[in-house]
């Protein structure tokens, strides 16, 4: 999955990731009071919005029907009501109010995620928010299912909400776009193949929210506009796997587990750094001593969760996706503990490890809290795990010349080694 912030709030960038699913997460900031001005978005006709501001539950205003919400096609409710945040003396100390577009709006990630972002988990108590939602002709009606709950959960933050299947109209303005959910591989599809397709879609939306790392490099590359730094790719899911994993082992709570990075891309290639990794400020090789689970067993189990769970329950996980989400847009939006670091997918011009430039690879990074990031140059390196490096960053290369069609490199040529999806992503 992905984020992306696109607004003054913050100074500087934000985050997106991925999931098990078919699903990532990517975030761009636009500093300066730059917007989006999309150039290969292509409105889609008949595209239906809902325009909605709501009201603040504890002393609201009388409700004024606005010019502007009696233009809107089918609003309805509290939805087609504006109100004067500055006659309400529960909204006087509120930040500036922030937009943010969220595509793939209607599916099981974005359920749980959007009560989130409206609850004030994310941003904050005090940070008023406006979702703008992408929904397609098939899911629209089930959009507005979603709007209805927004509106019935009477929110004091979220002051605005519209659905659309344009996403010229969603993106529009926006300062995070959370770009969730991508086709999923159906029988028969290779890799290739299906990297070929969501690409065109991700190139198509501009900014997204995407599970592959070659996906957020597409979207880089289309958006010249927005500094390369302000995109990330999703791996926080992962990383919150190889937590639980490495607590479950030593015997401890997870948040007595820190320093975790997720190399390189989501996949089967993907790297669960342990070697740098700390358990009660312990480095885990001195607290776990089975180099041979460390190496193999923890690392295919961080790996597979995503296949367990679907054995389990029946489906892709949704609920600790979204909470991955929250957990990385919060890792740009406060300062990283004293220490510490995070894993997010990021482009890798000027990196101090020696990884290939121009991709898009998940690395440790620390924040200031101000939406921008640094990457983290205080780690140590075995044989070990820069073999490991080596082959995720070795297919995220074949990966990148797969999509060259779609980033302005040239023509195509898919090469990749082996099918290394993970598990539940088809």
């Amino acid at each position: 999955m992905a984020v992306a912030e696109l607004s003054p709030s913050y100074t500087k960038t934000t985050i997106h990731s991925s999931s098990s699913q078919l699903s990532s997460l990517l975030s761009t900031h636009l500093s300066n009071r730059r917007r989006l001005s999309p150039r290969s978005l292509s409105r889609t006709q008949n595209g239906r919005v809902f325009c909605s501001v709501v009201s603040n539950q504890v002393q609201a205003p009388v409700a004024v029907q606005s010019e502007e919400a009696k233009k809107k096609p089918e609003c309805y409710g509290v939805f087609c009501l504006t109100y004067d945040l500055k006659a309400e003396d529960e909204t006087k100390s509120w930040k500036k109010l922030i937009n943010i577009a969220v595509s793939g709006a209607a599916g099981m990630i974005s359920n749980h995620l959007l009560f989130k972002l409206a609850s004030g988990e994310v941003f904050g108590p005090n940070q008023p928010i406006a979702l703008k939602l992408l929904g397609s002709e098939r899911s629209f009606q089930a959009l507005e299912g979603v709007a209805m709950e927004l509106e019935d959960s009477l929110f004091p933050l979220l002051r605005e909400v519209i659905i659309s299947i344009d996403p010229y109209d969603v993106f529009q303005d926006v300062d995070w776009a959370l770009l969730i959910g991508a086709k999923p591989r159906g029988p028969g599809m290779e890799r290739a193949g299906l990297l070929d397709l969501n690409g065109k879609i991700f190139a198509d939306q501009l900014i997204m929210l995407i599970l592959f790392h070659a996906s957020a490099l597409i979207c880089l590359k289309n958006a010249p506009n927005i500094p390369a730094k302000n995109f990330h790719a999703l791996t926080r899911l992962d990383e919150n796997r190889a937590k639980c994993q490495l607590a479950l082992a030593a015997g401890v709570f997870y948040d007595k587990v820190s320093n975790v990075t997720i190399w390189g891309n989501h996949s089967t290639t993907q790297v669960p750094d342990f070697l740098n990794a700390r358990i009660n400020g312990l480095p885990v090789k001195e607290v776990i001593n089975d180099v041979k689970w460390l190496e193999k067993e923890f690392t295919e189990k961080v790996q597979k969760r995503g296949g367990v769970l679907i054995q389990k329950w029946g489906r892709s996980s949704a609920a600790s996706t979204a909470v991955s989400i929250v957990d990385a847009i919060r890792s740009l939006v406060t300062p990283t503990p004293e220490g510490d670091w995070f894993s997010s997918g990021v482009y890798t011009n000027g990196n101090p490890y020696g990884i290939a430039e121009d991709l898009v690879f998940s690395m440790p990074c620390r924040s200031k809290g101000d939406g921008d990031y640094e990457l983290v140059k205080d780690v140590i390196f075995d044989d070990y795990l820069l073999n490991r490096i080596r082959k995720s960053e070795a297919e995220l290369l074949a990966e990148k010349r797969c999509v060259a069609h779609l980033t302005g490199e040239g023509i195509a040529v898919c090469d990749l080694p082996e099918d290394t999806m993970l598990p539940g992503e088809m």
